[in-house]
């Protein structure tokens, strides 16, 4: 059976105006174009929808019935247009987004505010992880995308650089270099740092292992097998230090103190699938990137600071924390 939806909007307009004429009239098609299609349409399902007489028309228990349905039944499609339609222009759906980074503070939580504020119809799920997970995910369209530290470039998805923030050091309170107004590498020789177990924290020993071998100097860590906020307690309990980024120097836990370390940015950027259509993601890259230039526009990056982050994955404290047999080794090796 074959309906088509003028048809059925006829049918409604003559129920409503009493006549063919009428109807015709506020349709804007001639008065036998709707009697016509009425017709037509009785005849396709088999039951006369009107009862005609000298006065006019009404609707038949059939017809009644048919428009009762008819009518919710276009209500539900344009409902369905009306919200397919803010699908289109990203108003409302799904955004997937991964994070390496704290959200304590920093550009990205300002981002994620905003584009919460500005785009109520859609929801956001935000998902903590590695580089390699994340871009993995993104890959599957299990992400629509992902705000990584360094500058990645991985074939089939598009990047782009955001901003760069500061790199701290986390130490207890009691530790002296608690009361330096900024810390350099040569002051971290001799000092034993705390890293998770995560398989993200590699990039954290090379980065350690890069900058403290211009001093002649193989880093002591320890490897713990615990996240982010049990990580930080470990330092405020004299364990050892660890590097953060300058969004997680909001975190404000007792014991410790987060100090910039002299001369040195981490790069962010983001990344996602270049294929992917999904108009709420379009939205948040275009916002994302406004923002950071705003920043730029306000924020002076010291001269000294060090860009040679591409290969970095996750936050250098950071890491999720999964179980393993041991809580924590020491290694004087990469």
């Amino acid at each position: 059976m074959s309906v088509e939806l003028r048809h059925v909007r006829y049918v409604i307009e003559a129920a409503e105006r009493g006549s063919f004429r009428a109807a015709a009239r506020g349709l804007g098609v001639e008065q036998s174009a709707v009697s016509r299609r009425i017709r037509d349409l009785e005849d396709e399902i088999g039951v006369s929808l009107f009862i005609r007489d000298a006065t006019g028309v009404r609707l038949s228990d059939a017809g009644t019935r048919f428009v009762e349905c008819a009518r919710r039944a276009i209500a539900h499609l344009r409902a369905a247009t009306e919200e397919a339609g803010c699908y289109g222009r990203g108003e409302a759906g799904l955004l997937r987004i991964g994070i390496t980074c704290s959200l304590a503070g920093g550009l990205l939580r300002e981002i994620l505010r905003a584009y919460t504020k500005r785009n109520p119809g859609v929801r956001t799920e935000i998902v903590e992880g590695g580089r390699t997970d994340h871009i993995s995910a993104i890959q599957r369209f299990r992400l629509d995308v992902a705000f990584l530290a360094g500058t990645p470039s991985v074939e089939g998805l598009e990047s782009t650089f955001l901003w760069s923030e500061r790199i701290f050091v986390v130490v207890p309170d009691t530790d002296d270099l608690a009361n330096e107004n900024e810390i350099r590498w040569d002051q971290l020789c001799d000092r034993c740092f705390i890293v998770s177990e995560d398989d993200s924290d590699r990039d954290m020993r090379e980065y350690l292992v890069k900058h403290l071998a211009a001093h002649g100097v193989r880093p002591q860590l320890a490897r713990y097998c615990v996240g982010r906020d049990t990580l930080l307690n470990l330092v405020a309990i004299a364990q050892g230090i660890t590097l953060a980024s300058e969004a997680a120097a909001a975190i404000n836990l007792p014991g410790i103190t987060f100090r910039p370390l002299r001369g040195e940015a981490l790069p962010l950027s983001a990344i996602w699938l270049r294929r992917n259509d999904n108009p709420a993601l379009r939205r948040m890259i275009s916002l994302a990137r406004m923002m950071a230039r705003q920043r730029q526009a306000t924020t002076v990056v010291p001269e000294s600071a060090s860009f040679e982050t591409r290969n970095l994955g996750p936050m250098l404290h950071a890491g999720s924390g999964s179980p393993c047999a041991s809580s924590r080794t020491h290694d004087r090796s990469p």
